[in-house]
């Protein structure tokens, strides 16, 4: 664990997830670079927090009280 991650923080690697999800690393990379998995990018590295992956996997990665309201389906007519 590297000094500038608080105790108690750990990480997940890309080949965990990568085992996890069933797809490969490059689509893994791929879903953290959309911002589709919560990650921080350092240079080359990813950094990913293993509460913050266990959250998003829990939740499919839908935002709770993100803010947004759906908008209702409305079908026009001419």
């Amino acid at each position: 664990m590297s000094d500038f991650m608080p105790h108690g923080i750990t990480r997940i690697s890309v080949q965990e997830i990568s085992q996890r999800l069933n797809v490969g690393r490059l689509a893994v990379y791929t879903m953290l670079e959309q911002r589709i998995i919560p990650g921080v990018r350092l240079g080359r590295r990813w950094i990913i927090t293993r509460h913050a992956y266990e959250l998003w996997e829990r939740t499919c990665g839908i935002r709770s009280s993100a803010g947004l309201t759906p908008h209702p389906e409305v079908m026009v007519l001419n």
